[in-house]
């Protein structure tokens, strides 16, 4: 199963959910990767530090073959690290992504990184695509590459006009691009349950028929120190309250994919 989790918004928690379902992925046993084309890298980081910078092969690495036409090149496992969690992989980001962005949008390589993950879906139970907070050439090669697509909403009233937005800009690549992408859900962040505005929001988001996972994550100081140490929740605080709202998101993924599972051999 391959989830991008994109908002055009910042700063709404891409970093910290994309980290956190991906690590409880690997921590129930499935073998699981985390591409970062966020150039800031902060899955990169959160997974395996600032030596991440100093890798190199990475994803601006895996994009530049592809502006080569001499000789086969790397495979596209060959761009991927091990961490230090068991069954938890990562293709970390690079600042270089930048720098090469404009040659791979003009010389129309938007379909690279599809056929790569493709190929890694043999060896990868689960992939998930952490984004830059922008429409660029790298969340569209997310979005055409993966199946799914799971949304942070962090309850502002810009969020959500910016929600409307990005639900149009979804639509239009699945028309022209990715007949299979789906909208799996919503992941309402930051929730806090005293103030008027988040309940207010999430309400008219699932009066308008928009897929919000039941379970909404709450605002904790320990989401931050988890990413200060360098260690996703699962491993760091298992019982923590945060946790285990990551963990009844994550089994509703785990639902999802079975049920889609039935589908295709239906």
């Amino acid at each position: 199963m391959k989830r991008v989790v994109f908002n055009q918004k910042g700063g709404v928690g891409k970093t910290s959910i994309t980290c956190n379902l991906a690590a409880i992925s690997a921590w129930k046993g499935y073998k699981t990767l985390v591409v970062d084309l966020d150039v800031q890298g902060n899955s990169s980081e959160y997974l395996i530090g600032t030596q991440f910078r100093e890798l190199n092969d990475n994803a601006a690495d895996f994009f530049r073959q592809k502006l080569s036409f001499f000789g086969k090149g790397k495979e596209p496992r060959d761009f991927i690290y091990n961490t230090e969690f068991e069954n938890l992989f990562l293709m970390p980001s690079s600042p270089e992504l930048a720098s090469i962005e404009r040659d791979l949008e003009s010389r129309h390589k938007i379909y690279k990184l599809r056929d790569a993950l493709d190929n890694l879906c043999d060896e990868y139970e689960h992939i998930y695509i952490d984004t830059p907070p922008a429409l660029n050439f790298y969340s569209r090669s997310a979005l055409i590459a993966c199946d799914s697509l799971l949304i942070p909403f962090d309850c502002d009233s810009f969020s959500s006009g910016a929600l409307m937005g990005l639900l149009d800009t979804v639509a239009e690549i699945k028309e022209d691009h990715n007949p299979k992408l789906e909208l799996e859900g919503i992941v309402v962040n930051q929730f806090q349950a005293q103030a008027s505005l988040p309940a207010q929001l999430t309400s008219e988001l699932t009066e308008q028929g928009l897929p919000l996972f039941e379970t909404f994550l709450s605002s904790s100081v320990k989401m931050k120190e988890s990413r200060t140490r360098q260690t996703p929740l699962i491993y760091m605080a298992q019982s923590h309250k945060l946790t285990q709202q990551l963990l009844a998101i994550h089994s509703d993924l785990e639902n999802n994919s079975k049920k889609k599972g039935r589908k295709k051999t239906a």
